[in-house]
């Protein structure tokens, strides 16, 4: 490890997130990280769609918790969480998806992404203490900067809890380190300036911007916002050493509603079909 490198020396180098990109280096190949909101658009959809979220090839998930601003989140993020408000979905409720997912599955990581304001409330500490319990790996708190990191990232990784921070192409030399400071599991690399869903990103751009990274961290890079197809999954999957895919599943889901929101029969299989292109997408780059 070079001198100049952020060591995040958190000492969570045993968790779920650390053995899955292990054992994917191992296999010489990148991380499809699927995200979809919980309780979109009911519990029991959205619950069967996360169990069978692992079988279609992801090997990470990132779970939204909904929440009635999400100011950084594109058109179709916002609606899937408003549409699982609607349908009555709380943090208690997301913790629950958690417990009964880790009743059939103990090796995927879950990631929770969302904002600061429902953990705040919940409140932060008992939140942390339900989230380790349930069987949560790391969290993704949009709204809290390295400079909270007293509020929720360093109580997070005395949970054994990654916190995981996103960099964009505007994060500069000189806030790098600061983002870097206390981020553990991953480093989230948001390839387009924005909200997300609304572009694709430049492959020479995000491949510098990776690299300029790595430079200064030994954490994985995942990239995410815009990613589509199988075939943008895999030319990124070249690149980092994950691939986050969300609006593309959030619409999905809104494409197999009926017109007061309810989930039709195929959703859930629509929904799998695409994370299993997705996935051999990134396992063909």
């Amino acid at each position: 490890m070079t001198s100049d490198k952020n060591s995040n020396g958190s000492g969570l180098d045993n968790t779920r997130l650390a053995k899955r990109f292990a054992a994917l280096k191992d296999e010489g190949r990148a991380a499809l990280v699927t995200f979809i909101t919980a309780g979109d658009p009911d519990y029991q959809t959205s619950r069967d769609m996360l169990f069978g979220l692992p079988g279609a090839g992801a090997d990470i998930i990132e779970l939204g918790m909904p929440f009635s601003d999400p100011m950084a989140d594109g058109p179709a993020i916002q609606a899937s969480s408003q549409r699982a408000l609607k349908a009555g979905q709380t943090t208690v409720k997301t913790l629950q998806m958690v417990r009964e997912f880790r009743q059939r599955d103990d090796q995927t990581p879950i990631v929770l992404m969302g904002y600061y304001n429902p953990i705040f409330v919940y409140p932060g500490l008992k939140f942390l203490d339900e989230a380790r319990e349930a069987g949560v790996d790391g969290l993704i708190i949009v709204d809290l900067p390295p400079e909270a990191d007293d509020e929720l990232c360093i109580p997070a990784m005395g949970k054994g809890i990654n916190f995981i921070r996103l960099a964009t192409p505007t994060t500069d030399a000189k806030r790098l380190p600061k983002v870097l400071t206390n981020t553990s599991g991953f480093v989230y690399y948001v390839s387009i300036t924005g909200i997300t869903g609304t572009a694709a990103p430049s492959n020479r751009s995000v491949e510098e911007h990776v690299a300029r990274i790595k430079a200064k961290t030994d954490l994985p890079v995942a990239v995410g916002f815009g990613v589509k197809t199988p075939e943008q999954a895999r030319q990124l999957a070249q690149l980092a050493d994950g691939v986050v895919v969300g609006s593309a599943l959030v619409n999905k889901i809104a494409e197999n509603l009926d017109g007061d929101g309810q989930a039709r029969g195929a959703v859930q299989g629509e929904l799998l079909s695409l994370v299993s292109g997705l996935a051999e997408g990134v396992r063909n780059a």
